[in-house]
């Protein structure tokens, strides 16, 4: 009774994106997003990640009514890095219904196989700058807008059909100190010292774009070892810009270059959380939802999000982390932030995870990454 169709219209697309807010509608701790932007990122006219992937998306029907969803994924870019045959799935929901779900990924795989690929891994979307992970552990926690929320049934209908852990996001509240560490004061000091670091702060919108390109340069450079990482291209760097700038605080927005020559060599960005916002805008950019993001990001917040934090890799492990934290710290406080999420972390990121230690912190989620051999 479940049929499957490949989604081939805009229309389609638009019920590919709204299946998720209609899967959750009620759930207190989903945070939906934005259809308008969700149709952007799949649009395969729009999203420059097309230019190294190839992707098809296909719609569940269970007596007409749409009951699933299933992205899939080929990044080549990554492929080639890595030296790996993967299909990537992504904007995976259904029902709790194994009929829905054998369908689903049945299609899926037979997809991924046709393409050549030897192996399939999800969530995980065209970049990282995508949702990935399915959630496993914090199912009661908010969501936030840069991660997946999904039902505890979607882990067991996973490994029902044959998927294993490939590896682990976690993440942690961080909660903000009522001064910075003195540890954070002296290493801070003496890093700046030894290798000659400044921290930077826009006064301008200008300002901070004539160093956005740089901080898309070092993410490419800081995040080049992390699982499935490929290089943005000038056109991604573009499109990111575009849609994450005028999102940013200056406030928020922290930069370490080094003196001599005013190159980058680390960035801290992070934003007032946006969950009950979004949750406020039900996916609708209007004709409320502008009003809900805007006054999220100007009030001040009781969460941030810290949304991107990159170090050069010749200055990893340095201490050079609490030149972000010694500059975000009395920020955070003055406007009476209470905490802080980390966003996902791989769980062998152990440099990452140790920037943490000297913070009252909780592991408060978890998600995973699957994987599942095709050769079989």
């Amino acid at each position: 009774m479940v049929t499957i169709k490949e989604v081939t219209s805009r229309e389609e697309l638009r019920e590919f994106v709204k299946f998720n807010i209609r899967l959750y509608e009620g759930n207190e701790w989903h945070v939906p997003g934005l259809v308008s932007e969700e149709m952007t990122t799949l649009d395969k006219k729009k999203n420059p990640a097309f230019e190294h992937c190839k992707a098809i998306y296909y719609l569940a029907y269970l007596r007409e009514r749409v009951v699933g969803r299933i992205a899939v994924i080929v990044n080549e870019s990554s492929n080639k890095v890595w030296k790996q045959r993967y299909a990537r799935f992504g904007w995976v929901d259904f029902i709790d219904d194994d009929e829905v779900v054998d369908r689903l990924f049945e299609v899926a795989e037979v997809w991924a196989r046709n393409q050549g690929m030897e192996t399939m891994v999800g969530p995980m979307g065209f970049t990282d700058l995508d949702h990935e992970g399915m959630l496993v552990d914090g199912f009661k926690e908010l969501g936030t807008m840069a991660t997946i929320y999904n039902y505890p049934y979607y882990r067991c209908q996973l490994e029902r059909l044959g998927y294993v852990k490939e590896t682990d996001w976690h993440e942690f509240k961080i909660y903000i100190p009522e001064g910075i560490p003195e540890k954070h004061l002296r290493i801070g000091e003496i890093v700046k010292e030894r290798y000659g670091l400044e921290v930077v702060k826009c006064r301008s919108t200008k300002e901070l774009m004539m160093w956005a390109r740089d901080v898309f340069k070092l993410l490419n450079i800081a995040y080049a070892p992390l699982y499935g990482y490929a290089p943005l291209t000038e056109r991604q760097i573009d499109y990111y810009l575009s849609i994450y700038m005028p999102m940013l605080r200056l406030d928020l927005v922290t930069l370490i270059v080094r003196r001599e020559d005013r190159q980058l060599v680390g960035f801290g960005i992070s934003l007032p959380s946006l969950s009950e916002a979004m949750r406020k805008a039900g996916g609708r950019f209007f004709p409320l939802g502008w009003f809900y993001l805007l006054r999220a990001l100007k009030r001040k917040p009781t969460v941030v999000d810290l949304y991107l934090i990159a170090i050069h890799p010749e200055y990893q492990n340095k201490g050079v982390n609490a030149l972000l934290f010694n500059d975000l710290i009395p920020i955070y406080r003055r406007l009476r932030v209470h905490y802080a999420e980390s966003n996902p972390e791989l769980e062998g990121n152990m440099a990452v995870q140790a920037q943490w230690t000297y913070f009252r912190r909780e592991h408060h989620k978890t998600r995973r990454l699957y994987r599942k051999d095709l050769s079989k």
